[in-house]
């Protein structure tokens, strides 16, 4: 097998920092709160939450928001069953929940943790940019306030904070300065930063990592985690999660698909292929095609054919040019070759392979290639017979439809 290091020049790592010699990318999955928000999605089954949850300790995901209990009594019930499930099958995901800057929100998670034995750590959120406080006739004072009383409440009962600070991408500096020092003040060691609206580019997001880190983390002479937590209203949050993990954020919020309010947040199955191709994990995803299926099947949301990775377009041509670069690399006897000439996510990582279709814009190779992947003879005949009606449509040739042409021409 040829080393693809040999063949391929990578400009990705030129200028990259080397992240993952410092410090380990962790993930936190919000597939079971945020992704739920999301407008069109269906809520799970508890026994399909339980199935998903498995599926992210098994792609080694880090962390999961199970949910707000303060909403009521069926998220307060799912949630005390996931953080039992992670304690009875020993699971190695550390458990969130979401929680407003409230005693009202935090005292459920308290009361979950307490009947399951399973730490949980309380996720507060709390609006800081300008507009909201407009909107909801706030002042910072009252933000200051209510962080300091939540903050506090959770820690002295002995439960973790991450301090979540809304639409951060477009508070101002003072705010955030102020918000996340009082909060660490109280005892917060773990803090996010939130792009809410799909606000920020890459540049920015950089620029408020950096900030953070500079006025916030380093005056603080604490250990605190920095997270990010991305939406994709300008078709950036992927870009954005990247470039927070190189610009030194700690951690990743992700939901599978995409999932979550309006467009959606930070694809976690994206974030996860990224991160391998970049070097940054090292791990076995071959549970990825079953992750992004289960939530698919348990929120009725299809995959996209043309989605990243994972629809059904993503790894199948028709394309004679494409096609025939596939077909001369797989007989070279080189899978992984036959991967990489036509695509830049090698299908084997994932647990799939490359496909070749028979369309209008295919060559005689593909028809050759297909017939004999199914172990039929590829005679001229057969092999006429087929390109011909290929190039009288408009579409690509179903299975069945290459099948009666060859009986025809036998």
């Amino acid at each position: 097998m040829t080393d693809r290091k040999q063949l391929i020049q990578d400009w990705n790592t030129v200028d990259c920092a080397q992240r993952v010699a410092d410090k380990p990318v962790l993930l936190d999955d919000e597939t079971l709160r945020d992704g739920l928000q999301s407008p069109t999605v269906n809520d799970p089954t508890i026994d399909e939450k339980i199935r998903l949850l498995h599926l992210m300790h098994q792609l080694g995901i880090d962390m999961v928001d199970l949910g707000l209990p303060g909403a009521g009594p069926r998220a307060c019930a799912d949630v005390e069953a996931l953080a039992r499930e992670i304690s009875a099958s020993k699971l190695k995901i550390l458990p969130n929940c979401a929680a407003r800057t409230t005693v009202r929100d935090i005292e459920p998670i308290i009361s979950i943790s307490e009947k399951t034995g399973v730490p949980i750590e309380a996720a507060t959120f709390l609006g800081s940019s300008l507009i909201r406080q407009y909107v909801e006739n706030w002042d910072l004072d009252t933000l200051v306030r209510r962080t300091e009383e939540a903050v506090r409440f959770a820690v002295d009962r002995g439960v973790s904070v991450m301090y979540v600070t809304e639409d951060t991408t477009r508070a101002f500096p003072d705010t955030i300065r102020k918000l996340y020092r009082v909060a660490i003040e109280c005892g917060a060691r773990h803090i996010v930063l939130t792009d809410t609206v799909g606000h920020a580019t890459p540049d920015g997001t950089r620029a408020l990592i950096r900030f953070v880190q500079r006025e916030v983390i380093e005056p603080s002479g604490e250990e605190i985690m920095i997270g990010w937590h991305g939406h994709n209203d300008r078709g950036l949050a992927l870009a954005n999660t990247l470039t927070a993990l190189e610009a030194g954020a700690d951690v990743a919020h992700g939901c599978a698909l995409g999932l979550g309010e309006r467009v959606g947040n930070t694809s976690m199955d994206q974030i996860l292929v990224n991160l391998k191709l970049l070097g940054w994990i090292d791990r076995d995803l071959s549970a990825l095609k079953e992750y992004c299926e289960t939530v698919s099947k348990a929120c009725r949301v299809p995959i996209p054919s043309g989605y990243p990775v994972m629809g059904s377009d993503a790894f199948r041509t028709a394309t004679g040019v494409h096609a025939a670069a596939v077909i001369k690399a797989l007989k070279k006897g080189d899978n992984e070759l036959a991967d990489l000439v036509y695509s830049g996510v090698p299908a084997n990582y994932f647990g799939l392979e490359q496909t070749i279709e028979v369309g209008h814009m295919s060559g005689r190779s593909n028809v050759i290639y297909w017939l004999e992947k199914r172990g039929i003879e590829a005679t001229d005949d057969r092999v006429d017979a087929v390109f011909q009606r290929a190039k009288k449509s408009d579409r690509l040739l179903t299975a069945e439809e290459i099948l009666q042409i060859v009986r025809a021409s036998a």
